[in-house]
């Protein structure tokens, strides 16, 4: 078989494994080497060798990292397993910064279990025990994890396709898995158990409630010591515990989940970052408009978020009629546009409101100020045309970056995040809105990584995220292109022409929602402001 490695073609004879192969070329010293990529393609170390392109995946790439800690959430789960008979696995992914696994307990954890669960892990890695590959017919599967009683497992098995799938075997632990893995649980090193939370089978609160082990994982000592102080000093700042020792905000049951309240001190917070953006908007040339909460459902049909929204949306009948709570600004700043004729020299149209959305999240997602279900936008439509779509775009990025700026935020990520599976409009639209975004942020020299299939289902967009103090990113400004919703409301002005013409939207958000900025706020600054 012909292999190429590191820009040399080898010739190998016979059957050998790519660990056999790369210890024959020296090229295995130390730990670095989790795994390779065979033609893009991850593999595990003991995978048997192939015609094609060998690459090494290292513990610097994120790649390996997320290998080196979906074994860790192998192993704890093993650990588990061994201490509470009758556990039943549920999924275990590696995540950033980490890995968790839910797990279905006969027993409710506490935080000191961690501990013994920890303690049983090292134990398992002291075993050094070889994570092995292995395929079997999915019906052989599904019968092993039934007389097992690994109930989770077999719905997982029920919803592929695939007639064979793959199971991580170490010692007498198996788990559904596709890997790659570390070639045995010895390698792994450093580790630590986190916190316990709780949820529900995949996503759905219908299904039963999990109990979930969180934990994080380290090639080298001193990496996960510094994760760890990273950790106490995002403990320090979490708004949540900030918001009430500084009695700024407050959440309460009997008015539901997902809803802030603003205490007499955090609504003078508050007032001063919206204060700043009804100045700053009015300077920049916007115009203040003031749209409804509740809308006739039939506008939602005709702007699409019905079909593509719908489940994020407060929907509700009354007298024969369907009303919606609105998700979104930008269907009340179209009908604003559509009140009257409109000329070209009015363009750009530029429409600004600090307007109140109501989006439905999951409970289990909810989490202080960052994630809620009522939430306030700075959000601007602004209606101009083609030809003006990307100076407009340039604009709004200068407005977002001087806006960050001046609440002391100096370093950001750019993404351009591309069209969704479900979206609406041509591909020809699409492509003309994506490379206006595109070009935009080339004329104006910023770098950014493109984020594909992450924009919203009407147009694609430009995401910008803010780090914080201690390194963190969080969500902020987007800038979005939209040549379908014009089309879909049938919007027009008449050009120098006299003709008519159909106009861009561009929906854009500087601070985004007001109360996840108001809480980032308090954690770049640790309440000290």
């Amino acid at each position: 078989m012909k292999v190429l490695f590191q820009g040399r073609e080898y010739q190998v004879e016979g059957e050998t494994t790519v660990e056999s192969f790369l210890e024959s070329l020296g090229a295995l010293s130390g730990d670095e080497v989790l795994a390779v990529s065979l033609d893009g393609k991850a593999l595990d170390l003991t995978a048997p060798l192939a015609d094609g392109e060998l690459r090494l995946i290292t513990w610097e790439e994120p790649e390996g990292k997320d290998i080196y800690r979906h074994t860790a959430s192998h192993v704890m789960a093993h650990a588990v397993c061994e201490l509470y008979p009758g556990t039943k696995l549920a999924v275990g992914p590696a995540i950033s910064d980490g890995f968790y696994y839910d797990f279905d307990l006969p027993v409710s954890l506490s935080p000191e279990d961690l501990e013994k669960i920890e303690e049983r892990m090292r134990d398992i890695v002291r075993r050094d025990l070889p994570l092995r590959r292995e395929v079997w017919d999915r019906e052989e599967a599904m019968a092993w994890f039934r007389d097992h009683g690994q109930d989770y497992k077999v719905e997982l098995l029920q919803d592929m396709d695939e007639p064979r799938v793959t199971i991580y075997r170490q010692g007498d632990f198996l788990d559904l898995c596709r890997g790659p893995h570390l070639v045995s649980t010895g390698k792994l090193r450093n580790f630590k158990l986190l916190n316990l939370a709780g949820a529900y089978w995949r996503g759905d609160e219908t299904r039963p409630m999990l109990q979930r082990i969180y934990g994080t994982a380290f090639l080298r000592e001193e990496e996960l010591q510094d994760y760890l102080h990273f950790l106490e000093e995002a403990e320090r700042r979490d708004h949540r515990r900030l918001g009430r020792e500084l009695d700024l905000f407050s959440f309460h049951d009997e008015a539901g989940p997902g809803v802030v309240f603003y205490h007499p001190k955090g609504a003078v917070l508050r007032g001063i970052i919206e204060d700043y953006l009804k100045e700053e908007h009015r300077r920049r040339g916007y115009q203040m408009v003031v749209t409804p909460h509740l809308f006739r459902g039939r506008l939602w049909h005709t702007s699409g978020h019905m079909d593509y929204y719908r489940e994020n949306m407060y929907a509700f009948e009354k007298d024969g009629l369907e009303y919606v709570v609105k998700p979104m600004n930008c269907p009340g700043h179209v009908l604003i546009y559509k009140t009257r004729p409109r000329s070209y020299r009015e363009l750009p149209l530029k429409y600004f409101e600090l307007g109140t959305v109501y989006r439905y999240e999951r409970s289990g997602v909810l989490h202080g100020l960052m994630r809620v279900r009522g939430f306030t936008q700075d959000d601007a439509h602004i209606f101009c045309s083609e030809e003006q779509l990307r100076e407009q775009v340039e604009e709004c990025l200068d407005f977002a970056f001087s806006s960050l700026r001046t609440f002391g935020f100096q370093d950001f990520e750019v993404y351009l995040s591309t069209r969704p599976e479900k979206a609406v409009g041509s591909e020809e639209l699409w492509e003309k809105a994506t490379d206006a975004l595109r070009e935009s942020l080339e004329e104006l020299g910023i770098s950014y990584q493109v984020d594909p299939g992450e924009g919203v289902f009407y147009g694609p967009k430009i995401d910008v995220k803010l780090k914080d103090a201690i390194g963190r990113s969080w969500q902020g400004p987007t800038v979005q292109a939209d040549f379908n919703l014009p089309e879909r409301f049938d919007l027009h002005y008449t050009g120098p022409d006299n003709r008519l013409h159909r106009p861009v939207m561009i929906h854009r958000v500087v601070l985004a929602g007001i109360e996840r900025f108001y809480g980032v706020l308090i954690e770049h600054y640790a309440g000290e402001f």
